[in-house]
């Protein structure tokens, strides 16, 4: 391990062989860190945390505190956090709380910039990018491909769900269905995010169908239910692409933006 001297790691910790942390970081005795991760100066890990393989978290992050939630008694909930992910400075990440399932969750492979939030019992999916300054209120889902932009909040128990975009400064106050861009305080749907969507390998005819199936739920006048069960009678084998609006139908409540 290459542990800059001025750094604080509690002997508890389980700090894999090859991990570097840098000057002035605090690592807590619950805190688990694995192979190849970099850890930059100033960083307090804390909590009982879970870092996997290959991630880098740079200076000034808060990552296990507890969660900002009046009804924590001190229980030992968690923050897990996957592999590869690149966590820029300032970001906060916080423990779940016993009022939901204890854990919050990120997963790989995500690049989430500068000054993010992710309060307690988020759960996000892999390949997510979240711009600077986003913020997750407790409770949130965000599927995988997910991009927010500068400034989105989030409010808590949303879902926002796979391949979706938030333009600057989205206020989410209910679930965005996947695929879909949303902008706005309150954020409105405004299209799907084909760009992306190509970008990802996704071919044209499975574009014109999900882009068939925002305008039934969103352009041919349907009622919430008309439109979700026109959509799942279309996914199956044959339409693999549309099975992440199937998911998300399965844990929406709190309604759709519109």
């Amino acid at each position: 391990m290459a542990i800059h001297p001025t750094a604080i790691v509690d002997p508890k910790a389980q700090i894999a062989d090859d991990v570097e942390i840098g000057a002035y970081s605090i690592i807590g005795p619950n805190v688990s860190i694995g192979a190849g991760s970099w850890i930059g100066p100033h960083v307090v890990i804390e909590g009982h945390t879970s870092i996997g393989k290959n991630n880098r978290v740079f200076q000034f992050c808060s990552l296990g505190a507890q969660p900002q939630d009046k009804k924590y008694a001190g229980e030992p909930t968690r923050l897990e956090i996957g592999d590869n992910n690149t966590i820029r400075e300032f970001c906060t990440f916080n423990t779940g709380t016993a009022q939901d399932v204890g854990v919050t969750r990120i997963g790989s492979d995500n690049w989430v910039m500068a000054y993010v939030h992710i309060a307690h019992d988020c759960q996000v999916g892999d390949h997510a990018i979240f711009a600077n300054n986003a913020t997750l209120a407790g409770h949130v889902r965000i599927g995988d491909w997910v991009i927010l932009g500068g400034f989105t909040s989030v409010h808590q128990f949303a879902i926002i769900g796979e391949h979706a975009m938030t333009a600057f400064a989205s206020a989410v106050a209910q679930d965005v269905p996947p695929f879909v861009m949303a902008h706005g305080n309150r954020a409105v749907p405004s299209g799907i995010n084909a760009e992306g969507l190509k970008r990802r390998g996704f071919t044209p005819e499975q574009i014109r169908r999900i882009r068939n199936a925002y305008k039934t739920l969103y352009r041919q006048g349907l009622s919430y239910d008309e439109a979700k069960a026109a959509i799942l009678a279309e996914a199956g084998e044959e339409h693999a692409e549309l099975e992440p609006f199937v998911r998300f139908f399965e844990q929406s409540a709190r309604g759709i933006i519109r």
